[in-house]
């Protein structure tokens, strides 16, 4: 239970900023907090947001006690289940509400939170206690207005804060903060950074230039890519002034050195960032609302003005605002658009979370706002095969090799992921399974989640693993044994990793093994923009009052985003957005 409590902190911040169902108000924090009035019997309703929606559950209350918990509807993940039974579990007998420290289920934390959300209001529903689910806004005004709370609208919107004083409110349609970044697990890319100097890592801003446009197969806009490396070491900086943990780097695929930023022990970086970045909201008086979709922007006379926003009920305000900085993310969620843009890529699973759906686009284009690359969509090598949970490519980079149903590698692990992919899906079954050891296991921190979900097969000897993955125990043992003996040599002479790609020979038992299968993780397409963060036009000219950051943006990564570059886009231009748009207020 001690890991949960950790990983509850990181996603506390969901539960701030509204109510009950966006979280909880500045003057209820009754989730976390017993609160001692008689439950009244009844049946008695209640909601909370999971990982992938809402989360219905039914209270029944019989003398004074929690007799019955049923939950109505959700939509979470398979592997999942195993929490929401245990939460459920523990609620029954219950007098006061859940604490979400103490009742959450490891492996699960997102979903965990959003039944003991929906359990909670319930049992205020029950004390009598009335809970206002959602805040209908009015119309009104703010001096820059943020579309998307993850990661990049975050960002902005502490970057702004910090400039002067400013009225900043963030608008969020999902009823939690955070997007695809709560999921976050590799880390942050960055060159010449105080932390690799610590280490004794040899990098350089031309370096990580070059390896992403290379990565990007050239089709990355140069001047972004330059804008991106040169302003990463000192987003890092920034970060760490507000908290953050960057102190262990690693490699991430594509990159020549050690180079991505995350949490030491290697820890997800997704969860602390937003930790991080909530609590610096917090501090700088930054309004967010959640479960409030914007539908379209206010323009006149072709500036930008502010947002139309949709409330929780279906009511509808305007906000108005000196500028919009739109940080919705990507459209890996929406299947559909996909398809259309990539027919090769139908039927594929998607790691991305359910608001990811490319609606900004529809807002920009009316007003001559350019889309670039939308046909440039990164499929990640390593989404555990069942549950289509994406599995870090720092497994990797801390030593882990990929092999198929006969036992044997087939790629050079840390390559690009469209080369990894698309090598995977060559193997039977398009699938293959990631193979490491327990000194890889030690080394990241982060598998620990994996661990937690049930998603490893273990074994005490690789032979013994491969019967439980059902693969030769001959041929596992050989390329295991084979693997070893060229790590220790420096020398891959089958795929080509370097000695930097192989930190580890895999000879501390218990081993263990994940199936995975290529699945929607990166669009790198999107809105053009400058090195200004302005959303530009066809004719490469700025629309005025309007700005955008993170994935909904096109032309950095070109035709293939390298992993650790991704949350390093949200924090660098996501910070970019909020000081460019900042003077424009000024």
């Amino acid at each position: 239970m001690g890991r949960m409590k950790i990983w509850i902190s990181y996603i506390v911040f969901a539960l701030c900023g509204l109510t009950m169902l966006a979280g909880c108000s500045d003057d209820d924090n009754s989730a976390i907090t017993p609160i001692e009035e008689q439950l009244q019997d009844g049946e008695w309703t209640g909601y909370g947001e999971g990982r992938s929606g809402t989360i219905v559950a039914k209270v029944v209350v019989k003398d004074h006690v929690v007799e019955d918990v049923t939950i109505v509807s959700q939509s979470e993940s398979v592997f999942a289940q195993d929490a929401i039974n245990t939460i459920v579990a523990s609620a029954v007998g219950r007098q006061d509400v859940m604490s979400v420290e103490a009742d959450g289920v490891t492996g699960a934390t997102l979903t965990s939170t959003g039944v003991i959300d929906a359990i909670n209001m319930a049992i205020q529903a029950a004390m009598g206690k009335a809970v206002d689910v959602q805040k209908t806004y009015q119309d009104g005004t703010c001096d820059i207005v943020i579309v998307g709370a993850g990661g990049a609208g975050l960002s902005a919107a502490v970057a702004a804060a910090e400039t002067s004083s400013l009225k900043i409110v963030v608008l969020e349609k999902q009823g939690i903060i955070g997007g695809n970044t709560n999921y976050s697990t590799g880390g942050i890319n960055a060159a010449e950074t105080d932390y690799q100097h610590n280490l004794g890592i040899e990098d350089s801003k031309q370096l990580f230039y070059d390896d992403t446009m290379r990565g990007g197969k050239y089709e990355n806009n140069p001047s972004l890519v330059r804008n991106f490396v040169d302003n990463a070491p000192v987003t890092i900086s920034w970060l760490t002034t507000l908290g953050a943990d960057l102190t262990d780097v690693g490699l991430m695929g594509g990159s020549s050195v050690r180079r991505t930023h995350r949490p030491q022990g290697g820890s997800a970086i997704g969860p602390h960032l937003m930790k991080i970045l909530k609590e610096a909201s917090d501090k700088n008086n930054i309004e967010i609302r959640t479960s409030n979709k914007v539908v379209g922007l206010i323009a006149e006379g072709g500036v930008v003005k502010g947002v139309n926003v949709q409330n929780a009920d279906g009511s509808t305000y305007t906000l108005r605002a000196k500028a919009v900085i739109i940080a919705t993310g990507g459209f890996g969620a929406n299947l559909e658009m996909v398809a259309r843009l990539q027919p090769s890529l139908s039927g594929f699973a998607t790691l991305n979370h359910p608001g990811a759906t490319g609606d900004a686009f529809d807002w920009v284009t009316p007003l001559g706002g350019a889309l670039i690359q939308m046909k440039n969509i990164q499929i990640h090598p390593t989404a555990e095969a069942t549950n289509h949970i994406l599995i870090t490519e720092a497994v990797r980079g801390n030593g882990a090799i990929l092999v198929n149903y006969y036992g044997r590698r087939f790629v050079n692990e840390m390559e690009t992921r469209d080369v990894v992919s698309a090598a995977i899906l060559s193997q039977p079954n398009g699938e293959a399974f990631l193979i490491f050891d327990q000194g890889v296991r030690t080394s990241l921190a982060s598998i620990e989640t994996y661990a937690n979900q049930h998603l490893l097969k273990e074994g005490a000897t690789v032979g013994e693993l491969a019967g439980f993955i059902g693969v030769s125990a001959d041929a596992l043992t050989a390329t295991v044994n084979r693997y070893n003996a060229q790590q220790k040599t420096g020398v891959d002479d089958d795929f080509g990793r370097s000695a930097v790609e192989m930190p580890v020979a895999l000879e501390t038992a218990p081993y263990y093994a994940v199936c995975v299968t290529p699945a929607i993780h990166h669009t790198m397409g999107g809105l053009s923009v400058n090195t200004s963060t302005q959303v530009l036009k066809a004719d490469g000219t700025p629309i005025p009052g309007l700005y955008a950051a993170g994935e909904v943006t096109g032309g950095l990564h070109g035709a293939n985003r390298l992993g650790g570059n991704g949350v390093a886009d949200i924090v660098v231009n996501g910070r970019l957005a909020g000081l460019a748009a900042a003077r424009y207020c000024n």
